[in-house]
């Protein structure tokens, strides 16, 4: 979690590279979102901002700021409990091909799930833009790198081992 004292120049940082890609300099980046090349400068090392501002910034960058909930309902992000039997109900759901939004809420936590989902739309053999708008619908923001990096600190799911049981259930090995 960012900390408060530097949420602004944490986002234009997290922004900068994708208006490198499309601008030469902070100036042209300035410029193009209406903004003094003074305010820019000074963003880079401030707590707050305007959010229209920040909003313009992302937008000419490419980058859109989106608001994530730190926990799903009632504060659940993971599972209970992770055993054996809960991963193998996981892999069925994953070789199923289904990418019901309902479905996979039955399986557990929101942020869980479309953590899930997202792994899987980066694997070999699973359709990634199907597993991507799934991930999205479970939990927004769950696709950008901060949110998913996340995910991937906190869960009981290990890639390694998961995706390859996942592929061989489907019928990929």
């Amino acid at each position: 979690m960012m900390n408060r004292s530097t949420v602004a120049a944490d986002l234009v940082q997290q922004m900068s590279p994708a208006a490198r890609a499309r601008f030469a300099t902070d100036a042209g980046w300035a410029q193009a979102a209406g903004l003094p090349r003074e305010t820019l400068s000074r963003l880079k090392r401030r707590a707050s901002c305007d959010l229209r501002t920040l909003g313009a910034l992302a937008r000419v960058a490419g980058c859109a700021l989106v608001a994530v909930p730190v926990g799903a309902p009632g504060g659940e992000q993971l599972p209970g409990r992770f055993d054996r039997e809960y991963e193998d109900r996981l892999l069925d759901l994953a070789a199923s091909g289904r990418v019901d939004p309902g479905v996979w809420r039955g399986h557990g936590p929101g942020f869980f799930m479309a953590g899930l989902a997202v792994m899987l739309a980066g694997a070999r053999g699973f359709e990634r833009e199907r597993y991507l708008r799934l991930a999205e619908a479970l939990h927004a923001g769950i696709s950008t790198p901060e949110v998913f990096a996340a995910w991937l600190r906190k869960s009981p799911v290990r890639p390694a081992r998961f995706l390859p049981m996942a592929r061989r259930r489907k019928g990929l090995a």
